[in-house]
């Protein structure tokens, strides 16, 4: 399905601070529109274009024109800094650049250190090297070009443990317009349809968003589109547009739940069907409330950028094996394996891999594709866990996250649940600092729901508070506190920000 399928009348989404609404024909027109611009630059199946926008109006609109050109499109995080965006512009070859007049520092800071020559267009606006990107396809005929093909996200890692790399997954195989099976599993999994009403409350650039919120309209749904994430104010649409689907990441559960009991209460949630939360692991104390709080609507699911594979698991199951990501989803199948790649029993912590799910390969980056892979042909993205004798996966935390002290192997996920439900946290990063005598310690940096609580008092409670839950060596020596973690909007964490200042 595509947006010329639907009713043209009927709304294809919303932007919820803005008000602007866009219907389903006028997504199909002007989408039809941006990609005889695409052609008429020349740009043919297989190449690639860049978008940096914050949530914008035009963004699925950019999206939809490439996904109907056969066309790579890599959405790029507004919040990064020039040289960053520079990366990945040259880097994924992107022959058309689309930015907004919001990030006019940000392109000025790059544009001439861009070196594939680009065409550079600009929204709500223009500067020096960027022309206007809605009078560039404005008199471009409003009919379907003559040679629709699907496309395909080309996106890029967040860049927590080191430099972000490109995902490159295959073109679709079927002929535009006919369904990917795959977006067929997840619209009968989750139940899109024409009626679904889907808030939308993180960054379209990150995988997760982009992917979900293509497929609400892909089968003809609406999509309220958060500008910027607000507790209250996600709750306050759920009841104003009678939102039937969701999408979270753990700590903006972690952030309503912290809302006053008053303003939890306030609002009618009873649309609201189907929510959906993946991107980080949610502690299961987190989890608890938030069924308790909404019922047993919430889905959660293990995945990556790469699609190598996935696992699911509904509130039902997850209420029996609490703490689980689930088990495989269609036709991939979750392994377990040691350092040295041989399948462990069930019970016991290693690697965790798929296979029989999707292909893909890190762009320009043959070393880091064949580290993702076993000898076997399974892949990774990096993460360990264990299965249970149901088959249901368990995450302990990411290998590069791992401490070691004095030979103990600490997974700081632990930790962190562990202290996330202290009444007086709001952020938690634990990772290892160096320690002569034990090679790592276990470091947390916190920050607090009130920052005047910040001291050797609250340290001294907090550490207490993590002893009567988990072993003692696991638990924190020292805590710092910070006003604001550096956390992706998508909920990862930048811990080696953190840690780096520690190490150096």
């Amino acid at each position: 399905m595509y947006p010329g399928h639907h009713n043209p009348d009927s709304l294809a989404y919303v932007m919820a601070n803005s008000g602007l609404e866009v219907t389903h024909g006028e997504l199909e027109a002007e989408s039809n529109q941006i990609a005889h611009l695409f052609r008429s630059h020349g740009l043919e199946k297989g190449d690639s274009i860049a978008l940096c926008l914050e949530n914008h109006v035009a963004f699925f609109k950019i999206c939809w024109a490439a996904q109907r050109s056969g066309l790579y499109f890599t959405a790029i995080s507004y919040r990064l800094q020039a040289e960053e965006v520079e990366y990945i512009v040259n880097d994924c070859e992107a022959k058309v650049l689309i930015t907004s007049s919001h990030l006019t520092d940000t392109f000025n800071g790059f544009k001439d250190k861009l070196v594939n020559n680009p065409i550079c267009y600009m929204l709500d606006g223009t500067v020096d090297g960027a022309t206007s990107f809605e009078d560039a396809y404005a008199d471009q005929p409003k009919t379907p070009i003559g040679d629709q093909a699907w496309g395909q996200s080309l996106l890029y890692s967040s860049g927590t443990t080191g430099r972000p790399k490109g995902v490159k997954k295959p073109m679709p195989a079927m002929p535009f317009p006919e369904t990917d099976p795959v977006y067929d599993v997840r619209r009968v999994r989750y139940m899109f349809d024409e009626n679904t009403v889907y808030l939308s409350p993180a960054p379209l650039y990150h995988a997760a968003p982009l992917a979900f919120t293509l497929n609400v309209l892909r089968y003809g749904g609406k999509v309220v589109v958060m500008e910027h994430y607000d507790s209250e104010r996600a709750l306050e649409l759920i009841q104003a547009h009678q939102v039937t689907h969701s999408q979270w990441v753990p700590t903006m559960f972690v952030r309503m739940l912290k809302l006053p009991e008053e303003i939890r209460t306030r609002y009618e949630l009873d649309s609201h069907r189907i929510a959906i939360h993946a991107a980080a692991p949610c502690p299961v104390a987190v989890k608890e409330q938030m069924i308790e709080w909404w019922g047993p609507i919430i889905h959660e699911y293990y995945a990556g950028t790469e699609g190598n594979g996935s696992t699911v698991i509904n509130s039902e199951e997850w209420l029996n094996h609490k703490g689980s990501v689930g088990k495989a989803s269609g036709e991939c199948t979750v392994h377990i394996l040691d350092d040295h790649f041989n399948e462990l029993p069930v019970g016991e912590s290693g690697g965790v891999y798929f296979s029989g799910g999707g292909k893909f390969e890190y762009l320009n980056d043959n070393e880091k594709t064949s580290a993702s892979r076993s000898p076997q042909g399974f892949s990774t993205l990096g993460d360990i866990g264990y299965l249970d004798d149901e088959g249901y996966l368990y995450l302990t935390d990411r290998k590069s996250f791992m401490i070691i002290s004095g030979g103990v192997n600490i997974y700081p996920q632990e930790t962190e649940n562990a202290l996330i439900t202290h009444p007086k946290v709001m952020d938690i990063a634990v990772f290892g600092v160096p320690n002569e005598e034990f090679g790592e310690e276990v470091k947390a940096v916190v920050q607090p729901a009130d920052m005047s609580d910040a001291g050797p008092e609250l340290e001294a409670e907090l550490i207490a508070y993590a002893r009567q839950q988990i072993s003692h060596i696991k638990c924190p020596k020292t805590i710092d506190f910070l006003e604001e973690l550096p956390r992706h909007p998508t909920g990862k964490l930048y811990k080696r920000l953190l840690k780096d200042k520690y190490w150096q």
